[in-house]
């Protein structure tokens, strides 16, 4: 009877032992399913930087507007100082979105949903004198890529910049350019605004 009782008890147990070994085992396994789900999930829903910002020489190149755009005379979009309403209208490829006295207002966004606004300031004839553009990002990154490559562009276009801080600006007989990194808090984007140098260049038109 010892015997036997001894060999029920040790089976007793090692059954026990396997149990417990498989339970274990077996939570572990969810475990790690689960982990791995969260962490598919995170990788899927994650945003790349290409998927976040656009190339922003490309963007750059979409705010100066298309190269056959480009004519003599003309500050960028093919717009000039001193242009009529009618050429404004008959160039521009942006959506209009506002059109009041004293200007129009413009509009595109890429694919990454950054946005593009250009408003074209005119004077009591309907004429050009100032161009603006707000373009609005989505990093820190994609506004100091675009500062740089707008800083290349405009240096060699118009010469060695004046810098202040979050500031930059050009000076032309013909032209002034101001660059600004208007960023706030986690609102990112760059201002240019155009102005005309010599106002005889609005008298010549």
């Amino acid at each position: 009877m010892d015997t036997t009782s001894t060999l029920m008890k040790t089976l007793k147990n090692g059954a026990a032992i396997l149990f417990l070994a498989w339970l274990a085992t077996a939570c572990d396994t969810k475990t790690n399913e689960k982990t791995e789900a969260a962490t598919d999930s995170v990788v899927l829903h994650e945003p790349t930087p290409a998927d976040l910002n656009s190339d922003q020489s490309t963007l750059l190149k979409t705010i100066l507007g298309p190269a056959e755009q480009s004519s003599a005379g003309a500050v960028l979009r093919g717009i000039a100082f001193g242009d009529p309403i009618a050429k404004v209208k008959a160039t521009e490829t942006f959506e209009m979105f506002e059109e009041t006295a004293d200007h129009l207002g413009y509009t595109s966004e890429t694919a990454q949903l950054e946005t593009i606004d250009v408003q074209y300031f005119l004077t009591s004839e309907k004429k050009v004198n100032k161009i603006t553009i707000d373009v609005y990002l989505n990093s820190p990154e994609a506004t100091k890529q675009l500062w740089n490559a707008s800083k290349r562009y405009f240096s060699e276009a118009y010469a060695s910049p004046k810098e202040e801080s979050k500031k930059v600006s050009w000076n032309t007989k013909s032209v002034r350019v101001n660059m600004e990194d208007v960023s706030e808090g986690k609102d990112y984007g760059l201002k240019f605004q155009f102005f005309p140098a010599d106002k005889n260049v609005l008298a010549a038109k």
